[in-house]
């Protein structure tokens, strides 16, 4: 058992280095720069909408969330109540929905929708551009890297970055600086963002995370995605913005700048 204080020291090949830690980094980085090109062709860009009565039914959902955002900085409180109160009226009664006449129907079945069809393969290629690099990746390193220890952090950590950094070769004595090939593999998943944003640019699909929180933003080319109904996506923009209160960020300025010049 290694005893706390003494700097524990392990005989391992320098070729360790080179042979293990290079290639996983140079993989991982060709492997996002594929992924990017490949996604960037694969996609499809987003339709426009075909009807202004549609243009309409996207359109007023952002009005809300923008309102909710950007309120505090632009509006007077008397400017923001009539906002509010209109768009709370209008999202209850269905004002800006493209077919009123089929308030309180089910969605219809994206399956035998074309759009709703579309949407969903886009998905899948995304979903398939994220797992079959990364099985790849994984089952190469478990085939000729597992078990090897290749550097060691010339920081100290504390003991439950054990499991994080040893995947593979944790054992209770070692010190949990040292960092085990799949460690690597997974240091280089999340932490390559920066390099891609060098390489490719802000906005790129190599981006492991981003990837995956994109189809959680709410300001997209189209808010209502296949099997929903914009008809309760209004109806909870509206309690949104009834439990909002306006707030500006000029109020007590001159107290706050009295304070820092103190």
């Amino acid at each position: 058992m290694a005893v706390q204080g003494v700097e524990q020291t392990i005989l391992r090949d320098p070729a360790l280095f080179y042979w293990i830690l290079f290639p996983i980094s140079i993989v991982m980085i060709l492997t996002g720069i594929l992924r990017h090109y490949a996604t960037v062709l694969m996609n499809s860009p987003p339709k426009p909408p075909s009807t202004l009565k549609e243009a309409r039914e996207r359109l007023g959902l952002f009005r809300g969330v923008n309102l909710r955002t950007n309120a505090s900085a632009v509006l007077t409180p008397e400017s923001f109540e009539v906002r509010k109160n209109y768009l709370i009226a209008a999202y209850q009664s269905g004002a800006f929905l493209k077919d009123p006449e089929n308030r309180g129907q089910p969605p219809a079945n994206p399956m035998t929708d074309p759009q709703g069809m579309e949407a969903m393969m886009g998905m899948m290629k995304g979903n398939m551009m994220m797992m079959i690099p990364q099985t790849l990746i994984m089952s190469w390193i478990n085939a000729f890297f597992s078990g090897f220890v290749i550097l060691k952090l010339p920081f100290p950590l504390t003991i439950r970055f054990k499991s994080m950094l040893q995947s593979g070769v944790m054992t209770r004595d070692l010190d949990v600086r040292w960092v085990s090939s799949l460690s690597w593999y997974f240091l280089n998943l999340f932490g390559l963002q920066s390099v891609f944003g060098f390489i490719l640019g802000s906005d790129n699909a190599a981006n492991q995370m981003a990837a995956q929180m994109a189809g959680m933003n709410p300001v997209a080319a189209n808010p209502f995605q296949p099997g929903q109904d914009p008809d309760k996506l209004y109806k909870s923009e509206a309690e949104n913005l009834e439990v909002m209160e306006h707030y500006c960020i000029l109020d007590g300025i001159e107290e706050r700048l009295l304070h820092n010049l103190e």
